[in-house]
């Protein structure tokens, strides 16, 4: 990112020399929607000032480039930022080149994880037990998965899976990070079974997650799983933010009743605004029997799916039974068909 015309032509000059792509911005405007999810961020000493002003989240691998000799108090501006490194020219070129190097094709470990998010049209819509679902059958479909429960009024995914009682990270323990975490550890600190792992809260005081953290959280499933969901919260904050622009895909979990349509609409325009591929779920009964390709018309989306009441999922969550977990019934069917479609995989017939 960076309006210097020079260091620009430096830039690509030495990505050039690495073999490397590189996806340019000339201000913040212009970069917010890619900003959470590149691999790697050099912002110009001259875009530092409106970076600041325009409050971007702060993120891991951010870089401050710069010329010896041209601009006053990098390292300040650097710490305001959040960046990891400062890299002056023309001293700083062969260090550059490595770095560039490190996002090529043949050099990056790259990693076909899927990020999904599911989110409430209104409160009590389901949106925890649709993602608790997703990532129970993709795991046991055989793809490693990471459940992110980015919802701090949610109560705790691990609540929903009945795994309250396992070992392992849970979010405060990540408050204090300043997002240089390591992929693999993280994953392997957090409650695990199987396939499936699990990043939730624990009972303790309400904490906001911050922007690194959840940045760095994504970073690890990305890399280290097949698919990660998450349950995003419908207020969202910074941290929600970041994780809903790292999403490839998003649901929208509706009941099928008109005010929760009318509030649904408010939730899926905001969402919009950082991850343009939303699509809805109805989610029955429908006391005035309002059909799901109405509620997807009137919130201009495509229909994702249906879910029939399904009586006996709750009275099994009670008991610590994780939401289709047996592999059948209404909600199992509608994970398994979306696990499939992300795999690329026809659907496995129930047991």
């Amino acid at each position: 990112m960076t309006g210097d015309a020079e260091l620009l032509d430096d830039l690509l000059r030495l990505a050039a020399a690495a073999g490397t792509e590189v996806d340019l911005a000339p201000d913040p405007a212009a970069a917010r929607s890619r900003y959470a999810t590149a691999p790697l961020v050099f912002i110009g000493v001259d875009q530092a000032q409106p970076c600041l002003r325009a409050r971007l989240p702060r993120r891991p691998r951010l870089v401050l480039v710069g010329r010896s000799g041209h601009d006053d108090k990098p390292w300040q501006l650097a710490e305001l930022l959040g960046a990891e490194h400062v890299a002056m020219l023309p001293a700083a070129e062969p260090w550059l080149v490595d770095r560039f190097a490190e996002q090529s094709p043949g050099s990056t470990p790259a990693s076909g994880a899927r990020i999904i998010g599911v989110i409430g049209g209104r409160g009590g819509a389901g949106a925890s037990v649709l993602a608790g679902g997703l990532a129970v059958t993709a795991a046991r479909a055989g793809l490693r998965t990471l459940l992110v429960d980015a919802d701090p009024l949610g109560g705790g995914l691990d609540l929903v899976l009945g795994w309250e009682q396992l070992e392992g990270l849970r979010w405060p323990a990540l408050t204090e990070t300043d997002g240089r975490v390591d992929p693999p550890a993280l994953v392997q600190a957090l409650p695990s079974r199987g396939d499936l792992v699990v990043l939730s809260w624990d009972r303790g005081d309400l904490l906001a997650v911050p922007v690194e953290a959840m940045a760095a959280t994504m970073d690890a499933g990305r890399r280290g799983r097949d698919l990660v969901v998450v349950d995003l919260p419908r207020q969202l904050d910074d941290a929600a933010v970041i994780a809903l622009q790292a999403a490839d895909q998003v649901f929208v979990v509706v009941p099928a009743e008109l005010r929760a349509t009318a509030a649904a609409a408010r939730v899926a325009a905001t969402a919009a605004l950082h991850c343009p591929d939303l699509s809805v779920i109805v989610r029955g009964p429908a006391p005035g029997r309002l059909k799901a390709r109405e509620v997807a018309r009137a919130l201009d989306l495509p229909l994702a799916g249906t879910l029939r009441p399904e009586p006996g999922l709750c009275r099994g969550m009670e008991r610590g039974e994780a939401p289709a977990a047996s592999g059948r019934g209404p909600l199992a069917s509608l994970c398994q068909r979306i696990v499939a479609d992300i795999a690329g995989t026809t659907p496995r017939a129930a047991a």
